[in-house]
């Protein structure tokens, strides 16, 4: 895994993910996720889960913070953070590490974390071993 992120990243990014799983819009589930990526010019761009009445129409934290990234012109992502409120530490989803496989490399960090701690540190290949990549497709 990256030494490269500081203590001051990855409690800023920690933070951020903190600070967003309050907005979360999850009246169905009651279960709010924040989530928060850095980028290669070292901003932090976040994103909550948004629940809708038809289910599968809802997303996820990480791919709401993956998509204010590309918004404000991001294109790689070099740490995640995703804080949520369980028994166990709460990894992104199946589709979201595709989604960020899509933006980062293997030895991204993704940090889990609760209200109070970080309770998990992986790189996303650990999360999703020999994944499918841009990598694989022609230029």
């Amino acid at each position: 895994m990256s030494d490269a992120l500081a203590d001051s990243t990855r409690d800023a990014l920690l933070a951020a993910a903190r600070a967003v799983r309050a907005r979360a819009h999850a009246p169905y589930s009651r279960f709010a996720v924040g989530a928060a990526v850095l980028d290669e010019q070292g901003r932090i761009h976040t994103g909550c889960n948004v629940e809708n009445a038809a289910y599968p129409q809802g997303w996820c934290a990480e791919t709401s913070a993956i998509a204010a990234m590309v918004a404000a012109g991001g294109r790689r992502i070099t740490a995640v953070a995703v804080c949520a409120v369980a028994d166990e530490p709460v990894t992104p989803c199946g589709g979201c590490r595709q989604r960020i496989r899509e933006f980062a490399d293997d030895d991204c960090p993704i940090l889990v974390a609760d209200e109070h701690a970080l309770r998990a540190r992986f790189t996303l290949g650990q999360l999703l071993p020999c994944s499918f990549g841009p990598t694989h497709l022609p230029r």
